[in-house]
């Protein structure tokens, strides 16, 4: 659709035939391209009496499994059919006399529009951004110093082919001649020991996902097991965060140096503490580490994007030498503004920004720039922004001003530039904080940001999701989604309830629940 200068309208087959028509509607969109038969009887009816289109793809599955005349007169190609078509056009073309003299191609313009991809609509209907080729192949040509990807390079992923994310680092992909390998949640451990690949490109929550599993297997494995591993893992964390420190990759956002003779006294104890815990790591690393990474199976890299990375899992995996890229970006920018390097791989940030990318912060009540180590509102500029939201001229000016600068809606700041040695490194690369509307101020007066609340309390392995809340209160208050088993197990422990339990009350989940979140 795309190489032919069409636009491409994409949707996830799990939304609502509501919303999947209202997006049909408003991005005047002709056809229709879905994924089988199930989806298509789910749709047809509605989209038959209200938006009936000039012709339906079925991507997988027969037209036999079809009701009949569910849309009468309006044609139904299945892939194989739609592949016969092209081929007997081409043919009729080609053998025509003056095919030549009638063989009009239309070029297609950099700045003309791909894509179509909808927002989620969380604050409203959804909002089509407008991504253009020259968007797309900004990501596609510049990846490469993220990612250095060769010919033989295998990738995992299981993120929907439809979302901003997948799409670029699946043109990435193929366009370097690497092989991409889908898996879906279920198969996911199972394919990553199988395909070993080279790198994994998904969301925080598969990382997480690994990481509470390997806690568990460590927290059910014998006790002298589990306190050597633990142990290992703690000095580990600890010889890391020494390692950085005199590499000179820990981050700061002080602007004003301090002293030579106290910087010097700081690099001298860390390369002092690091040398001492060395052998205790390399020793980690051979008992313990090196069968970790050989059950997850990633040769070189996992990048994580999407939403934020919490600090605990990205610590963790830098301790037992598997290596995590954090990235940056949104729907708006095609998605990647920024990430990190794997020779420049700043934990606690998203990276310096891809080639091309300009970031500024900005004051959040006058819009004026801020200097780098100082927290505000984030703005963007670069070939990957979105050329608009469709039909919405208003919120695009919201969006994106008239010097190009896209607004992100997220709290941040740049790391700034130090004059000595190599703390360098660090300096230029973005650190986010959450967003700015996600700020909580309670009736107190005081400011708190969620985001670090969360984090922390996503280390207890008894809560599987946690949003703080509180606006306009005294006090902040949180919806926790708790992790049953985990918590039945903590509960058997404490001897709240018998050995044999399979349940417990709602009084006693909420019980467990407040003392581990007072406990982190």
């Amino acid at each position: 659709m795309m190489a032919m200068g069409a636009v491409d309208v994409v949707r996830g087959p799990r939304s609502s035939v509501e919303e999947l028509l209202q997006i049909y509607n408003h991005s005047e969109s002709v056809a229709l391209a879905v994924d089988n038969p199930e989806l298509f009887n789910r749709i047809a009816e509605t989209f038959s009496s209200k938006a009936a289109p000039r012709f339906v793809i079925l991507l997988w599955g027969e037209k036999s499994s079809l009701p009949i005349n569910i849309m009468e007169g309006i044609p139904i190609f299945n892939y194989k059919e739609l592949i016969g078509l092209g081929r007997e056009s081409r043919k009729a073309f080609f053998d025509s006399s003056d095919a030549r003299k009638h063989y009009m191609y239309e070029t297609i313009s950099s700045d003309d529009i791909a894509t179509l991809v909808y927002t989620s609509g969380t604050t409203g209907n959804p909002k089509g951004v407008m991504l253009t080729h020259k968007n797309l192949l900004h990501q596609i040509n510049n990846f490469w110093e993220i990612v250095p990807a060769q010919p033989a390079d295998r990738f995992l992923s299981m993120l929907p082919p439809w979302h901003a994310y997948e799409r670029a680092c699946e043109y990435f992909i193929f366009a370097n001649g690497a092989k991409q390998v889908y898996t879906t949640v279920r198969n996911f451990k199972v394919d990553l020991q199988q395909y070993e690949p080279h790198y994994v490109i998904s969301v925080p929550l598969v990382f997480e996902t690994l990481y509470s599993g390997i806690q568990k297997q460590i927290s059910t494995s014998s006790t002298l097991r589990k306190l050597l591993a633990f142990t290992f893992i703690k000095i580990s964390m600890t010889y890391m965060e020494m390692k950085r420190i005199y590499e000179g990759t820990y981050l700061t956002r002080s602007q004003n140096e301090q002293s030579y003779f106290v910087s010097m006294l700081g690099w001298l104890r860390a390369r002092i503490v690091a040398a001492i815990l060395l052998p205790v790591h390399m020793l980690a690393e051979k008992l313990v580490y090196s069968k970790i990474q050989s059950a997850i199976g990633i040769r070189k890299a996992g990048v994580s994007g999407g939403s934020s990375l919490p600090a605990h899992v990205d610590k963790f995996f830098e301790a037992i030498g598997v290596v995590l890229l954090n990235g940056y970006g949104m729907t708006e920018s095609s998605p990647v503004l920024a990430a990190r390097r794997l020779s420049n791989n700043v934990l606690g940030s998203v990276g310096h920004p891809i080639r091309h990318t300009e970031f500024k912060i900005v004051d959040a009540e006058t819009g004026k720039s801020l200097p780098h180590g100082s927290k505000g509102i984030v703005r963007v500029r670069g070939p990957q922004v979105m050329k608009g939201y469709y039909k919405n001229p208003l919120a695009t000016k919201q969006a994106v001003d008239e010097d190009g600068w896209l607004n992100t809606g997220d709290l941040g700041w740049i790391a700034p530039f130090h004059s000595r040695g190599k703390s360098r490194r660090c300096g230029g690369v973005i650190v986010l904080e959450g967003r700015a509307k996600d700020t909580i101020v309670l009736s107190t007066g005081e400011n708190v940001e969620p985001l670090e609340l969360e984090e922390a309390a996503m280390k207890s392995s008894l809560i599987q999701q946690i949003v703080v809340i509180g606006q306009d209160q005294r006090r902040l208050g949180a919806i926790v989604v708790p992790n049953k088993e985990e918590v039945l197990e903590a509960a058997k422990k404490l001897s709240i309830v018998d050995a044999d339990a399979t349940e417990l009350s709602k009084k006693q989940i909420a019980n467990l629940l407040y003392k581990e979140l007072r406990k982190w």
